[in-house]
């Protein structure tokens, strides 16, 4: 089972080469602001590639999708799996792969899906995910994982962490903080921070492809 991960792909489309797979799954910003303009070319953008399932949980841009939801889903269009605090198992060939996603993160400028920390808000949103869940999406990174903007802040969620402790997922995928694209192992678990573009929203990057092989995930490069 082949697994294509992308993230902050921000309406830039056509710039995008995907590999081949069997899941597509984009952990959120895949537009700028999230109107109807931008969610509705995505979709069909998705869509349009060969892979059996395509997943996708939002981002802090993608602000129709909490603050119209129904709407965002008209938007996006059938034949997309979209996961807000949700799992989904999906088979191929016989294989089994569980996987949980949720778009929170912590308080960034009032954006979509923003918890402030210190309100114990987004560790009940973590509490929620299940301990057989095999890949984790979710859009910002877990504390010092793939979190180190620009300015060499850390600014991912501690709360989060934790809980990748706790589940300990095969695969967890998120992006947000473009600077922190690439990969990192933590204890069983992969982190992918999957962002396409860089800090000046350009689409830079690749494509993160992971095989999920005998309950093992393994990157592929």
């Amino acid at each position: 089972m082949r697994i294509v991960c992308i993230s902050d792909t921000h309406n830039y489309l056509k710039e995008i080469k995907i590999p081949e797979g069997d899941i597509l799954l984009h952990s959120g910003d895949a537009t700028f602001y999230g109107y109807g303009h931008e969610v509705k070319p995505f979709g069909e953008w998705i869509r349009s590639h060969p892979h059996m399932y395509k997943v996708f949980v939002a981002g802090n841009h993608d602000r129709s999708f909490e603050d119209q939801p129904k709407k965002a889903a008209e938007w996006l269009g059938d034949g997309i799996i979209y996961l807000q605090d949700q799992a989904v198992e999906l088979e191929i060939n016989g294989d089994k792969v569980k996987i949980y996603g949720a778009p929170w993160q912590p308080w960034f400028f009032d954006w979509a899906f923003n918890i402030r920390p210190e309100t114990g808000g987004l560790k009940a949103k973590w509490d929620l995910i299940p301990k057989d869940a095999d890949v984790l999406v979710t859009h910002g990174p877990p504390y010092k994982l793939r979190d180190v903007n620009r300015e060499g802040e850390h600014c991912g969620d501690r709360d989060l962490r934790q809980a990748i402790q706790r589940v300990r997922p095969k695969l967890h995928v998120c992006g947000h903080i473009h600077e922190g694209y690439g990969v990192s192992r933590f204890g069983d678990t992969l982190i992918a921070n999957a962002s396409i573009c860089n800090r000046k929203y350009k689409p830079v990057n690749k494509p993160l492809v992971f095989d999920f092989i005998n309950g093992k995930m393994i990157e592929v490069k």
